[in-house]
């Protein structure tokens, strides 16, 4: 489920595997007639068959795609409302059925600058039950927040016409590559082999591609994946069994302690395919089950149903696929082992790694202008800012550059 709220949040989402989508309003709103309660619910629709190709058709009973209802408190699915302010609405993505309900203690309103604006918000809604997630970019429609009568739909908003070639989006790349990242600097790298390429958007930025050691010293080539880490801004490498943090501010790059064993991060696997880093969270992928590990609290997250999950049901909305924990397994040293043995599966992050979680440290990296390391030139400390995000590598790839969330598999993009 996403929400929306005065306040930043963020989930992954899936689609719908049919264009011709039918909705119906179950309840209505109050203080609103409901007339012009759904023409403004077509109105909003109509900004996302606009963009894609999808169509929206309302009904008035019977089974349909996307059920909305304006409720109160608690109303069925757990998630009661909170009254005036605070959350607004909440919608599921496609995978758990695309209903959105919204707060009934809020003051709707349309074609007015008082209240709530309800095609905005619905707007936003629906964007979710077709299965988007948030924007980072403020004026985007899918801001996780209300901003009055002021929004912009954002390419992050609308993406039709996946899968594509990733040479298609990033000229000059090749594809089936090993892992890559967008640094606070706002360049994107991608690795494959011996070599990596920095892109500003689409755009190759400079003579490239180069070789890995040139520009990341300390840092092995055919490297398995790559994370920023939110706590500390800091670059990790994985490979193998093995990880390295690579600190752009420190010279050497990369301490003589490293490379330091994955088997360290408990639960997290060796040999992975892919990491993804992204609000808070780091995502963990090896053959077909994911673990999300809460970089704050620096253990894998609690949750119902556990880690590991199914890749194939949570990220790619496949419903043959198995939506529980798989086999209630974890993975240790390389071997799956069964949490239950030991009586506790999740990590309390207390004493390991310990030199790498740099308490009360915002993120922010001070470049050397002096170095020859590739995330320490002057040309990328003119355009540094406070973002900070990796992407999927080898077998997939997620990639979060800005707001936009595109999903790579191999040499395609999909969405």
């Amino acid at each position: 489920m996403n929400h929306c709220k005065q306040k930043n949040t963020c989930t992954y989402g899936s689609r719908w595997r049919v264009k011709k989508l039918t909705y119906k309003i179950s309840k209505y709103p109050r203080s609103l007639d409901k007339a012009s309660v759904d023409k403004d619910i077509a109105r909003a629709f109509a900004v996302w068959s606009e963009y894609t190709d999808l169509t929206f058709t309302q009904k008035k009973s019977g089974q349909v795609h996307i059920d909305i209802r304006f409720e109160r408190g608690e109303h069925g699915d757990g998630d009661p409302f909170d009254g005036p302010g605070g959350t607004l609405a909440h919608a599921y993505f496609p995978v758990y059925g695309g209903d959105a309900h919204f707060d009934d203690s809020e003051h709707w309103s349309i074609n007015s600058y008082r209240g709530t604006n309800l095609f905005q918000v619905a707007a936003h809604e629906f964007g979710h039950s077709l299965g988007l997630s948030h924007s980072d970019i403020k004026a985007a429609l899918m801001a996780p927040f209300y901003r009055d009568y002021y929004w912009k739909l954002t390419d992050d908003g609308v993406a039709s016409g996946y899968p594509r070639l990733i040479s298609s989006s990033w000229k000059g790349l090749p594809g089936k590559i090993d892992a890559a990242f967008t640094y606070k600097n706002g360049k994107t790298y991608f690795f494959k082999g011996s070599k990596y390429w920095r892109y500003v958007g689409k755009r190759i930025d400079g003579d490239y591609p180069k070789d890995i050691s040139e520009g990341f010293t300390g840092i092995p080539d055919n490297i398995d994946a790559v994370t920023v880490w939110t706590g500390n801004g800091k670059i990790y490498f994985y490979k193998g069994t093995k990880f390295w943090r690579f600190d752009p501010a420190q010279r050497p790059p990369v301490k003589s302690t490293y490379p330091k064993l994955i088997s360290n991060w408990e639960g997290v696997p060796n040999n992975m395919d892919a990491a993804l880093t992204y609000h808070g969270y780091t995502y963990f992928f090896k053959d077909n089950a994911y673990y999300r590990f809460n970089d704050r609290t620096f253990s894998v997250d609690v949750a119902d149903p556990a880690f590991p999950r199914a890749t194939a049901f949570w990220w790619f909305g496949c419903k043959s696929a198995s939506r529980g924990t798989l086999g209630n397994i974890a993975w240790k040293n390389n071997y799956l082992v069964d949490p239950s043995e030991n009586g506790n599966s999740e990590n309390n992050g207390g004493d390991f790694l310990s030199d790498d979680y740099d308490k009360g440290n915002d993120g922010e990296v001070m470049f050397d202008t002096g170095s020859t390391d590739e995330l320490v030139t002057s040309s990328n400390q003119d355009s540094a800012n406070s973002g900070a995000v990796s992407i999927f590598s080898r077998g997939f790839l997620r990639l979060a550059i800005a707001a936009t969330a595109l999903i790579i598999t191999k040499t395609f993009i999909i969405t």
